[in-house]
């Protein structure tokens, strides 16, 4: 038998299933719904509510500690700790408006541009244009996001000294109190943002308890040398 003929006999006998168009749109866009997601959407809110916290709670427990290494009266721990709420608050609120009302302003000059070469397809240029207004960030939003995080944050220490008088007590109630916001805010941060949870917790950790004891240490020196 010619070798043409046997094949189209096996074809015959093992008929091969057609993929049509349909199964081929299908398939790929089931796995994309499913695995697929941009957690980088979410940065620019996390980094302003997760890293204003702990800018909140490290600044305001390092300068209590600080405060704490000299001077052993409740109520000047207790005064340092709520102006560095309200110094830092305010300054993370300023810094973060100007910086995303510069963002602001750079990706609506972009969009003025890239309308400016669409004007070809008006109806398209249109929608488009108001999807990209809807995404543009928000420098108040950021600003209020940020403070109010830097103050959740600083309230940590804060409450944890405000109803200990005994001086070694209540140093240890805020590095206690600091340490578990510490272990929280790291691993909400990684788990937001879908990054290693352990190496994300143990750097935030280490990080806030080296701020508190070079704080806490150089100023214990400085105090105890009589400048």
């Amino acid at each position: 038998m010619a070798p043409n003929s046997q094949a189209s006999l096996n074809e015959g006998k093992y008929p091969i299933p057609a993929m049509t168009n349909l199964d081929l749109e299908h398939q790929p866009t089931q796995d994309i719904d499913n695995d697929d997601f941009d957690y980088s959407k979410r940065s620019q809110w996390l980094r302003a509510a997760v890293l204003g916290a702990n800018d909140g709670l490290i600044s305001t427990a390092s300068l209590m500690m600080g405060v704490g290494a000299v001077k052993q009266d409740i109520k000047a721990m207790i005064l340092t700790g709520f102006a560095g709420l309200v110094a830092g608050a305010c300054s993370m609120a300023i810094g973060e408006f100007v910086s995303v009302y510069s963002q602001l302003e750079i990706e609506v000059a972009q969009m003025k541009r890239d309308n400016m070469n669409k004007q070809n397809s008006p109806v398209a240029g249109g929608d488009e244009e108001e999807e990209e207004k809807e995404n543009l960030p928000n420098p108040l939003q950021a600003a209020a996001a940020s403070a109010l995080a830097f103050s959740v944050g600083a309230m940590v220490p804060l409450l944890a000294a405000s109803f200990i008088r005994e001086y070694r007590a209540r140093l240890g109630a805020v590095a206690a109190a600091v340490t578990l916001a510490l272990l929280v805010f790291g691993w909400l941060g990684a788990a937001l943002g879908k990054a290693p949870v352990i190496r994300s917790t143990v750097r935030v950790l280490v990080g806030g308890w080296l701020a508190m004891a070079i704080t806490f240490g150089l100023t214990k020196l400085i105090g105890s040398s009589g400048l």
